[in-house]
């Protein structure tokens, strides 16, 4: 039986993340992605500059960091300023759509961050039951 036609509409107007071809999926991946899910978190604090992201988000080469800005300004969720300066100063800070994104983010690093023990001891455990 198809979809009511309003329903439908609905549907493919916020996505079906489970749907192969789903933008949704995209979008996810860029916002949970290593780097991504930092510079959200990051940006949640201040404005920074490309260095000051590199300096704080330890691990990240500068490709790695520039694509992910790259993709989170393409999306909408991260705003890249050039002053006007010399010489040329670029900042880059959250959207008001960013925001949105990087709250719940926020507080899903910070549960990792507060469980992070309790997820090693499974894996050693997983690790023990498998040798």
């Amino acid at each position: 039986m198809p979809w009511p036609k309003s329903t439908k509409t609905v549907r493919i107007r916020k996505g079906n993340l489970y749907a192969a071809d789903c933008p949704t999926r995209d979008v996810l991946d860029d916002v949970t992605s290593r780097w991504g899910s930092l510079v959200l978190v990051l940006l949640l604090e201040s404005s920074y500059r490309f260095s000051e992201l590199a300096y704080l988000i330890g691990g990240v080469s500068e490709k790695m960091l520039a694509q992910a800005l790259r993709v989170l300004e393409a999306d909408g969720f991260v705003l890249r300023t050039v002053h006007a300066t010399k010489p040329p100063k670029v900042e880059y800070s959250l959207t008001p759509f960013g925001r949105e994104v990087a709250e719940p983010m926020k507080v899903l690093t910070e549960f990792v961050q507060k469980n992070v023990g309790k997820v090693m001891a499974h894996r050693e455990r997983s690790k023990a039951r498998v040798a």
